[in-house]
């Protein structure tokens, strides 16, 4: 059976380059209108979490990375202003949507990065960085899906990349994907990355096909190109 995975940093909803509407509720329902197995998303405001599963039609998991300052009223004010307001003031976390054929197993998560604080990013600007990851059954087999959201310094992004592929060593089917935040970075004993920062690396599994970027017209909406990211699938061998 072959399984269809993306992975998508939604920039808060935001287009690139930045315009006066955001697009978030639309991207969620692009990038999961053919019923993938498993979308990972990146840079979820936290207003959205709870509207995931309506907008998808898939089970929603998230580990919060950064927390809201301003609760609810963030969606209205960056809507109002989103070229002017940082996003950081809705607070971000990685998301994991997977589709109901399978049966949840153990979902967890790792601060990348612990040494920054809950609200570092308020006096410092440095954000707290998240792997999560589920396991996810079905058929009589199992893997385990990992969803990695790496600092924007490539020196440091390396070193969190080796960190979330230590934090699923124990897993022999493993799907490791997101945002490195470093292009083309290999990791041991996955498969070899593609170029630029979003990746989907498999361990103990094969590719039907190999991961590849969406071309801009399946990205575009009312003429505005959404993210700053372009979605990242593959599809792949299981059982």
């Amino acid at each position: 059976m072959g399984l269809v995975i993306r992975t998508w940093n939604v920039y808060h909803g935001r287009t690139h380059p930045k315009s006066d509407r955001t697009y978030l509720e639309r991207m969620v329902r692009l990038v999961s209108l053919d019923a993938p197995d498993v979308v990972a998303l990146q840079e979820v405001p936290l207003w959205a979490l709870g509207r995931l599963q309506g907008w998808s039609g898939m089970r929603a998991l998230w580990a919060v990375a950064v927390p809201g300052l301003l609760g609810p009223i963030a969606r209205f004010l960056t809507d109002l202003d989103p070229v002017r307001m940082k996003f950081t003031v809705a607070g971000q976390a990685n998301a994991i949507l997977v589709n109901h054929r399978f049966e949840l197993g153990e979902a967890r998560r790792l601060i990348l990065n612990p040494e920054v604080g809950k609200l570092e990013w308020v006096r410092g600007g440095r954000q707290r960085r998240v792997c999560q990851a589920v396991d996810l059954h079905a058929g009589g087999g199992s893997l385990t899906v990992a969803n990695l959201h790496a600092t924007n310094n490539a020196v440091v992004a390396r070193v969190e990349a080796g960190l979330a592929a230590d934090f699923v060593v124990g897993s022999p089917q493993c799907i490791l994907c997101g945002d490195f935040n470093v292009p083309t970075f290999a990791v041991p004993d996955f498969s070899d990355p593609i170029e630029g920062i979003d990746q989907i690396l498999v361990r103990g599994l094969d590719f039907v096909r190999r991961p590849h970027p969406w071309p801009l017209k399946r990205r575009r909406i009312d003429g505005a190109l959404l993210s700053d990211h372009a979605p990242v699938e593959a599809e792949i061998a299981w059982m």
